[in-house]
């Protein structure tokens, strides 16, 4: 990563700035579910099964979302601290070169602790993001949105982007934790 960005997320998406629109309060979407090769469908039925403890909340008088949650209320009774976790693979090892591999297989992982939690991506209510390249994440704003709507479906939680000067794994480029409540 050279800290400009440039040529390093391929095309734009079609969304506007970059980031995902908020999706409408009672909509659940697809999500994998880590466990042997998960896949959308898991995880879609296993949210359609129960509903989510979390409400979204967007006040009107706030900037539109894109890409987040402003709040979420958690009216359920199982709390679930999500570690930090980078592109480490099964063996410890950092995979993928640019900030968009990476951050999928950190997503991945994330997602993985949740499920074997029992949650789901629509349980998260908090999402950190840290990353040693602010300017780089801003330029591969719309291909990280849909890897998150690709793995985590359209239930966005509260979310905040931290520049760092490095990770633990000085080859990290990006590490996500999280909160998540369950019913």
């Amino acid at each position: 990563m050279t800290g400009d960005g440039a040529g390093e997320c391929g095309t734009p998406g079609p969304e506007g700035d970059g980031h995902p629109a908020p999706a409408p309060e009672p909509e659940l979407a697809p999500a994998p579910v880590p466990a042997p090769e998960p896949g959308p469908a898991q995880s879609a039925a296993r949210e359609a099964a129960r509903p989510s403890p979390n409400r979204r909340v967007n006040p009107a008088g706030l900037s539109p979302p894109t890409g987040f949650s402003h709040a979420v209320t958690a009216t359920g009774s199982r709390l679930v601290f999500l570690a930090g976790q980078t592109a480490l693979d099964a063996e410890g090892v950092i995979r993928g070169d640019t900030l968009p591999a990476q951050f999928e297989r950190a997503l991945t992982n994330l997602l993985t602790a949740l499920a074997a939690c029992d949650g789901t991506p629509a349980d998260l209510t908090r999402v950190t993001v840290y990353t040693t390249d602010v300017p780089a994440y801003r330029e591969c704003a719309r291909e990280l949105g849909a890897l998150w709507r690709t793995l985590a479906g359209r239930d966005y939680p509260a979310m905040a982007v931290v520049g760092v000067v490095r990770l633990w794994d000085e080859t990290a480029l990006v590490e996500l934790d999280g909160v998540a409540v369950l019913p």
